[in-house]
């Protein structure tokens, strides 16, 4: 049974609370919502969402969702290709989720095509005074220094070392190599998707303008093997690759290692190979009857199927930072056999295996295959590694948590509720007010009663002592 004292206390808590609320109601009538800002992203540099092209676009469509959710408005800049003639097409848009569309038209195909897509997007982003832009790549940082001009707020995920692979001619990688450069000057902040890209920008700006944020994905807790019936892969042991046939992801030398010698495995090579392309012809060249092509797979259930259902992955990639293929095998617990850099060391984690050379791939596979506790064991830790780092959760609360820093409030987007009458206000003011005082007056009479029976406990109190 509660005592006058709590009594008092609970009135005490209830007329404050209604208070407040009664208050509340009353500044809102007032004054209206208008001072209400909705947080604004426009987000740059992919081909657009829903993804279908890569990891960037698979990260924009994931971070614009997350930000919708949370109450942002979120834009996204999509690339279309314009029917042929249609070259002063209008730029439209639409609704994808929740998530604002603004649909690009071009003209021209390949480099030259994602040229003209990324100049009308900064001209028309320009345009609309947004509150905040974040540019995913630095490939044509040159156009963002527009932005810089017009005193935009322009976070840039500066991605890989693009500059240094090898399948861009001496052109190329001079334009690459100057666009990082103006990069680092054009955006306002920039963020890194490892450590070591990371220190690399800090040879170009001070480390304060650098975050590190890396790539995320979801983890893979349970497949079901239906889709390896397709391959005949049921039964059967093997290691996957997933990596562009490029010299730079190492895939001529990761096919040869393996087909050293008979495995009693597979080996299956993820990707499109084209028998007339030097490169991919000599990876066709060196594959033994063990290692097979099943050509690219678009079905992300049957990708996944296939990295959860592996006994090691393959990773031979030699630039960049974060590589969401690697993050998606850690994911699905895969034991990781990699290519030895600084890159690749930090993301695989201790418990990976590394090689320089063929003979070191070969000695790792010889091991994984002839060893399956140890294979299983390293799977762990890969797990493990992907839940202390490269969680979608994780990752895109660091971005929000980045973007509100950068977020000017000048140029949120403002909800506009029409105000009330003064007449309505002073009315509804009133009749607020008039509970609040009869509370008050019982609260007084409550705490009266409360003061009377502590002083009767103390003198009690009192006389027990003495």
């Amino acid at each position: 049974m509660k005592t006058v004292a709590e009594s008092a206390i609970s009135v005490r808590i209830r007329f404050c609370t209604r208070q407040l609320i009664h208050r509340s109601i009353a500044t809102c009538i007032t004054t209206g919502f208008d001072d209400m800002a909705v947080r604004q992203l426009f987000i740059l540099g992919t081909r657009g969402i829903p993804a279908r092209h890569g990891g960037f676009e698979t990260f924009a469509e994931r971070l614009a969702l997350y930000l919708t959710q949370r109450g942002w408005e979120v834009t996204v800049y999509c690339q279309s290709d314009a029917a042929e003639g249609a070259i002063n097409e209008d730029i439209s848009e639409d609704t994808w989720q929740g998530v604002r569309r603004i649909i690009v038209p071009v003209t021209r195909a390949g480099a030259v095509g994602t040229m003209e897509f990324d100049w009308k997007s900064i001209r028309d982003v320009a345009a609309r005074d947004p509150g905040l832009v974040l540019t995913l790549g630095y490939n044509t940082a040159v156009f963002c220094t527009y932005l810089r001009w017009r005193g935009i707020t322009n976070i840039i995920n500066m991605d890989g070392l693009e500059w240094r692979r090898e399948k861009w001619k001496l052109h190329e990688r001079l334009w690459l190599w100057l666009n990082e450069r103006v990069g680092c000057w054009a955006g306002n902040h920039l963020i890194a998707d490892h450590p070591a890209i990371a220190a690399h920008l800090a040879t170009r700006v001070k480390r304060r303008k650098i975050t590190t944020i890396p790539y995320g994905a979801d983890p893979i807790e349970s497949m079901s093997a239906v889709p390896l019936r397709a391959f005949d892969l049921e039964d059967v042991r093997y290691g996957l690759v997933i990596a562009r046939p490029e010299p730079e992801n190492s895939v001529l030398e990761i096919v040869t290692a393996f087909s050293r010698r008979p495995r009693g495995a597979r080996l299956v090579v993820l990707g499109k190979y084209d028998a007339t392309h030097p490169y991919q012809r000599a990876v066709l060249d060196a594959a033994s009857d063990e290692v097979m092509f099943p050509g690219a797979i678009y079905d992300q259930h049957v990708v996944r199927a296939l990295r959860y259902h592996a006994n090691f992955y393959l990773h031979g990639h030699r630039v960049g930072g974060t590589n969401p293929s690697l993050v998606e095998a850690l994911g699905a617990g895969c034991a990781v056999i990699a290519h030895d850099n600084v890159f690749n060391r930090w993301v695989a984690g201790p418990d990976a295996r590394f090689f320089a050379t063929e003979a070191d791939c070969d000695m790792h596979i010889s091991a994984l295959i002839g060893d399956p506790a140890t294979a299983s064991a390293m799977g762990l830790a890969s797990a493990q590694r992907f839940r202390s780092a490269f969680r979608w959760d994780s990752v895109l609360a660091q971005y929000e948590a980045l973007l509100d820093r950068h977020a000017r409030p000048d140029r949120q987007h403002v909800a506009v509720v029409p105000r009330v009458s003064p007449v309505t206000a002073a009315a509804a003011v009133a009749v607020a007010a008039q509970p609040a005082a009869a509370l008050d007056a019982r609260v007084r009479a409550e705490r009266s009663k409360a003061d009377r029976a502590v002083a009767l406990n103390a003198e009690h109190a009192s006389t027990q002592v003495e």
